[in-house]
């Protein structure tokens, strides 16, 4: 029993600390604030604003429940704690406080600037023709399961299936609090090793994929980027994705050309051209966002002599499923042999390593 309560009094510790950061008095007023916006009759005449204020509302409600359900519980193991024959039940439900609370304190590290958005990403294969496409299929399938898991919705925005197997490419949004503050380290080439199931020989193949995670961005984040109409061109056509007649019948597919920078975008999984017209919007306005910020970094890296040309970057983690099995981030050195579980969107102990490693930049 001793060791239970000194296990109660850390977890009261840590409880108290996160507490603090958290600055619960603070979230409570932004609450407020955002309520009040919320009831202004002409909130829905702009709906994507009006959606990022209620998911933002959610978030803040669900972080304040958090934190009361988990006083609650704490305060309760202290009332436990005296009776000597609850022993057993006590260790049990300390183990439960404590895993709820590892998930409130990974909340303190996303302190990012737009870590409470939700997210974009990109998925492109690397070379190696159908190996490629299909380890970036396979990586579609594992961060879906990943979102599907930790309950954020998911949106595809636009897909390049392979001629054999696979796809090229696909862009999808996640939908859900700090979406992208989760998914951001996930940025990177990962890279695959397996026997291939594409020739008879069943030789090693290694194939590369890049993994490319933007914060979906609405214009009042970005007031310093200002897209001029003028400055695009809009081209529409008959989308090749599923979905239904009305996708197959009319143009409702959207290629947005930005002429200054010549960043293209395209959108076709949505079934009326409108929508497609605003995922490319927003997908735009988060490409400017992220070439804005490799300006400024390579600007730095020019004064300090570091600069190096854009490539593929570095390689982040590493799957090997023969000679042996083995799932590896080379950032944190965390790695697992349960690659089926990893390939299956158990992703958790990567998202928490690189957030405790990068803390919130």
């Amino acid at each position: 029993m001793t060791d239970v309560k000194a296990r109660i009094i850390e977890l009261e510790t840590r409880f108290a600390t996160i507490k603090k950061s958290l600055n619960l008095d603070a979230v409570r007023l932004d609450l407020k604030k955002l309520e009040s916006q919320s009831s202004d009759p002409d909130l829905w005449k702009d709906q994507t604003h009006a959606r990022d204020l209620m998911q933002r509302i959610g978030d803040l409600k669900k972080q304040v429940e958090q934190v009361e359900t988990l006083e609650k519980d704490i305060s309760g193991l202290e009332e436990l704690s005296a009776d000597e024959s609850l022993a057993s039940d006590l260790e049990k439900e300390a183990a439960g406080v404590e895993k709820e609370l590892e998930k409130l304190e990974l909340v303190t590290y996303l302190s990012g600037q737009y870590d409470d958005k939700n997210a974009v990403v990109g998925i492109h294969a690397g070379q190696g023709g159908t190996e490629a496409m299909d380890w970036a299929a396979m990586l579609l399938r594992m961060y879906l399961r990943f979102c599907e898991r930790w309950g954020f919705k998911t949106q595809m925005i636009d897909d390049t299936p392979g001629e054999e197997a696979g796809i090229k490419s696909v862009i999808f949004k996640v939908e859900g609090g700090h979406a992208y503050g989760y998914l951001k380290n996930e940025s990177g080439t990962h890279r695959l090793v397996r026997q291939s199931p594409f020739n008879a020989d069943r030789l090693r193949q290694t194939s590369f994929a890049m993994v490319e995670v933007l914060p979906d961005m609405v214009e009042v984040d970005l007031p310093d980027i200002v897209i001029k109409d003028d400055d695009l061109e809009w081209q529409f056509f008959h989308s090749s994705s599923q979905g239904g007649q009305n996708v197959q019948k009319v143009s409702t597919a959207v290629r947005l050309t930005h002429m200054p920078t010549g960043i293209v975008v395209t959108s076709q999984r949505e079934r009326f051209q409108e929508a497609n017209r605003k995922l490319a919007l927003g997908l735009l306005r988060s490409k400017l966002w992220l070439r804005s910020r490799e300006e400024v970094k390579n600007e730095k890296k020019n004064l300090k002599g570091e600069y190096r040309p854009a490539s593929w970057g570095t390689q982040i983690r590493s799957y090997v499923l023969h000679p042996y099995k083995m799932v590896k981030d080379l950032r944190t050195n965390i790695q697992t042999s349960d690659t089926e579980a990893v390939l299956d969107g158990e992703l958790d102990e990567f998202i928490e390593s690189g957030l405790k490693l990068k803390g919130g930049v």
